[in-house]
This record gives structure tokens, sequence and C-alpha cells, in this order.
């Protein structure tokens, strides 16, 4: 599923593609899921430049210079694609139409995206982006940050990870890569990290992103680690039965919140560091 990284790569490619061009023309599927909830006359309404590409967590939000916008969210599979004209590219459920001939789709074979039109100054108060919490990219993400938005939850702390009310982004994959780069188990309680381990966790979280960012590099289109044969560039997500990069015990899976949980089970122990305490032997006389 896409998460921050994969949504921001499509921020940016967005951004590349609109640049010095102009949309003629916005159309879509009648009868798309995609749409749930709104018209598909408000999208095929769009029209102008690309003034702004913003995003928050894993919501884009798109604003054309005749006033309007849409909220994009990829889903489990959907991506933008660029083709030239007269490409047909499967599974698109929605089109920008470039005046260099060229089409931007919203690929989505699942059907689990989402398209919602709005007026491009109300995206933000779009009640999906609206309920999101903090971004780890937009808003910064120090310790105190991620212990004010995730301390007090009572749910594990991957599941709490990915709770976006609290944080907004982080899904499966990335909760894991942060767990395991922060040497905790995904099972601990927020209220047992210790200030230290949330400063472990707040950095790892955020070189979780840069890695994945740096990973998908500026090409045209990007590849989800879950396609048919897809390299997976991550260190502990989908390689149970694997040996863990850092000490070679055997990579470990469970299932947590409906999701299938990856950890090292060395690297992550499930119970907090204790610090030592020596005790002074009294000798009898």
């Amino acid at each position: 599923m896409p998460e921050l990284p994969e949504v921001e790569f499509a921020r940016r490619s967005l951004v590349r593609w609109f640049r010095g061009r102009r949309l003629v023309r916005a159309e879509a599927d009648q009868h798309a899921r995609t749409f749930r909830g709104a018209k598909v006359s408000d999208f095929e309404r769009l029209s102008g430049a690309l003034e702004a590409a913003t995003r928050r967590g894993k919501y884009l939000m798109l604003a054309f210079s005749d006033g309007r916008g849409v909220v994009a969210h990829l889903g489990m599979t959907g991506k933008f694609v660029k083709r030239p004209a007269g490409v047909v590219e499967p599974y698109s459920r929605a089109r920008f139409v470039l005046d260099s001939g060229d089409v931007i789709h919203f690929r989505d074979p699942r059907l689990f995206g989402r398209i919602e039109p709005a007026p491009a100054a109300k995206l933000p108060e779009v009640e999906a982006v609206a309920a999101l919490g903090l971004d780890p990219l937009v808003d910064g993400l120090s310790p105190a940050q991620l212990k004010g938005a995730v301390g007090s939850s009572r749910q594990d702390l991957k599941v709490a990870l990915m709770d976006q009310s609290r944080l907004a982004g982080l899904g499966n994959i990335h909760a894991a890569e942060a767990l395991f780069r922060a040497h905790l188990h995904p099972a601990r309680k927020p209220q047992s990290l210790s200030d230290a381990e949330w400063a472990a966790l707040a950095k790892a979280i955020r070189d979780g992103i840069a890695f994945a960012l740096d990973a998908e590099g500026d090409g045209e289109e990007i590849e989800y680690v879950e396609e048919p044969g897809a390299n997976n560039p991550f260190l502990v997500y989908g390689r149970a039965g694997e040996p863990c990069p850092r000490c070679k015990t055997t990579v470990k899976a469970f299932t947590q919140g409906g999701r299938t949980t990856h950890y090292c089970p060395s690297c992550q122990p499930k119970r907090p560091a204790k610090a030592a305490t020596r005790t002074k032997k009294r000798t009898k006389r």
C-alpha cells in the first residue's frame, strides 16, 4: 500500500509533469468507484495550470488555476503514470489531458483509491484531510512531537503508529521498518517507552522515510514492493524466514491489528530494557 514516501513521490512526479503545462481536459470513467460520494462532473470541470500540489499523510491535494481542485488517495494499488497521447493504460480510472498531448492516468487496479473534487481553497478542510494527525515531513518530527502524538495511545506501539489521526503517513511497511531501526518490539505499549526510546523512534521514522525516498530516486514511475517481480529494498518488512540483516536471527511475523507484522525477536525484545542495578553483598561476621 502506498504510504508517505510513495505518496510524496507521486506529488513530486505530478509537479514535474505539470510544469509549464496546462490541463485542457479531465476525464473519468462514469461509474468508477474512485469517485464514491462525489460527482464525476465536478472532476471533469477542472482546467488550467497546476498552482499547488501538496501532501498530508497519504493524501494529495491538487489546486488548479481555475479555482478548483481535488483530494486524491492512492488506496492499495493506485498510482499516477504519464503516457503519450493515444496509449491505452490498463486500469485507468481518471485522466488529466495536458496541452502537450500527454495524459496523466490515475491507475488503480483494485479500485481502493479515491478522488474527491473540492474548491482549491477548501482542500485542507476536506473531512479526511482535516482529521489527519502530525505529518513527519510537513510538521517535522521531534521526540517530543512523536511522544505527544502517540504516547497516550493504549494500543500496541505499531498499531498506534499507524493511527492516521495521531501520525499521518505511516502504514504497515514504514511502521515496521521504523520499529526495527529503533530496536523496539511492535507489541510494546507507548507508555512503556523511555525518553531515549522516543528519540530513537523519531530518528528511525525520519531515516526510514528518507531511505524510501532515496530508493525511489527520480524515476518516471514508482514500483510498489507488492507488485510481481518487484525488488524489496526494506530491512525487515516482507522478510519472514530470512536472516536479520543485523544479527542473523530469523525474522518472524505475526498478525497485529489485522495486518502482518515483521520483526527480529533478538534485535526487538518485547520487554523494555532495564537499567542494571548493583546490590552490595554483606558479609557475615
